[in-house]
């Protein structure tokens, strides 16, 4: 078939810092599915996206055609409203495990798609594979009937939603273009638009253990986000939260899901409590359900009840024993004093190198690696006493992990310590 469209053309026209067509871009989205464009021009155009950016119709117009290059869901028979939440990702970012039941519990349906890690940041399906049993693939039938029946599904996305941007994000990776705003919000929107939930929550990251490690670009994201959701007719709300220090006491798969079980069972870290709360009131809050609290659900017991039956019905059995690592070494602190910093990427790559997440996307993971934190900012601490405490299968990987940790910490006087909020801002 003849094609419309040249894809050196359409390079030319972004690289010269020209807008696209909504002509081309629906062209060269499908084209590129259907390999008629090949990776080498993606990848050009890519660059030249990075480089010029895109307009908000450009945006939209790409976004569009991502979730035209494949099929979308359709929650609408659903006998209760469905919102769902994304995080740009982080260092013990563990928020969804107990806020898909938690939200379930108050009334409102979560279809929850997740990802996998990769680099230092952790991948939902990683965390939830370390219960034994679980299965992360469900097909759309039996992802309805469970939230139907159970209220949360948390699953990986099946190969029918937005196509174009599978074949991209892994271009992305290795061309260096992930950090190109257009394209992270595109793809991002169009899998969560395409999947047809009715309120989207967005949690996006700022600081080092993000991808975004300013305030600027942080919002500039969000905005971005909001914007394609808006246009979509998906009630769309961004909060902006803190990654500069890692979420709770813990990173790596079996270590964060310990650690979400705890916060259902109405304990665990404050942090990890307040961002679970303060996405859940805007969840309900989009689903118009405003006469629920949901702080009661995870007193009550309410939010663990439905977490049991979220991991019974995809297989996994919510009694077994969460697998541990074989080997420990602990990191300990080298002075008195208060702690002033700790940086989440540092955890993050050293909890990686330990095998909890994956160089390339066909790694495995170790269930059972990861980083325990035993003082947080803020906190008093004593020389020789345990900061970290490092666990893998493979003793060899500790020297590695202990390097990335060179300079993640600061001990020093309380009047140091820079106080951030959780939630930095709101966007709407």
């Amino acid at each position: 078939m003849s094609e419309s469209f040249d894809a050196v053309d359409v390079i030319r026209t972004k690289r010269d810092r020209s807008e696209l067509s909504s002509e081309q871009i629906a062209w060269v989205v499908d084209a590129y599915t259907r390999e008629v464009v090949a990776d080498e021009q993606m990848s050009a155009l890519a660059m030249a996206i990075l480089l010029n950016g895109m307009s908000r119709r450009e945006i939209s117009d790409w976004t569009a055609a991502m979730i035209a290059s494949g099929e979308r869901m359709d929650f609408s028979a659903l006998s209760r409203p469905t919102a769902d939440k994304h995080s740009t990702g982080g260092v013990g970012d563990k928020i969804t495990l107990p806020l898909a039941p938690l939200v379930a519990a108050c009334g409102v349906a979560v279809p929850q798609l997740s990802g996998r890690g990769l680099g230092h940041t952790g991948g939902t399906l990683d965390k939830l594979e370390a219960i034994p049993g679980w299965c992360a693939s469900l097909s759309n039938e039996a992802m309805l009937e469970q939230l139907e029946h159970v209220g949360a599904v948390v699953c990986a996305a099946g190969s029918g939603l937005a196509p174009a941007d599978k074949r991209l994000y892994a271009l992305r990776d290795v061309t260096g273009t992930v950090e190109a705003i257009p394209l992270i919000a595109s793809s991002i929107m169009s899998k969560k638009i395409a999947e047809g939930t009715g309120v989207l929550v967005l949690d996006v990251k700022v600081g080092s253990g993000a991808f975004m490690k300013t305030e600027t670009d942080a919002r500039e994201l969000a905005e971005t986000m909001v914007a394609l959701g808006t246009d979509a007719g998906v009630r769309t709300v961004a909060l902006l939260t803190d990654m500069s220090t890692p979420l709770g006491r813990t990173a790596g798969n079996g270590l964060e899901v310990r650690e979400s079980v705890e916060v259902l069972a109405g304990g665990g870290p404050e942090d990890v409590v307040e961002l679970t709360l303060a996405l859940a009131r805007e969840m309900l809050q989009g689903a118009g359900v405003t006469d629920v609290d949901p702080a009661d659900a995870l007193a009550d017991g309410r939010a663990m009840d439905v977490w049991r039956r979220m991991i019974s019905a995809q297989g996994g059995d919510p009694d077994a024993p969460l697998p541990t690592a074989q080997e420990t070494h602990q990191v300990v602190a080298d002075a008195d004093g208060v702690l002033t910093r700790l940086d989440a990427l540092a955890v993050g790559v050293s909890a990686w190198r330990l095998g909890a997440g994956r160089a390339r996307k066909e790694d495995p993971v170790q269930a059972g690696a990861g980083v325990e934190i035993h003082a947080r900012p803020g906190e008093q601490v004593r020389a020789g006493q345990p900061l970290l405490t490092l666990h893998t299968d493979t003793p060899e990987r500790f020297a590695r992990a202990v390097e990335a940790l060179d300079g993640a910490w600061g001990i020093g006087t309380a009047d140091e310590v820079v106080p951030t909020p959780i939630v930095i801002d709101r966007i709407a």
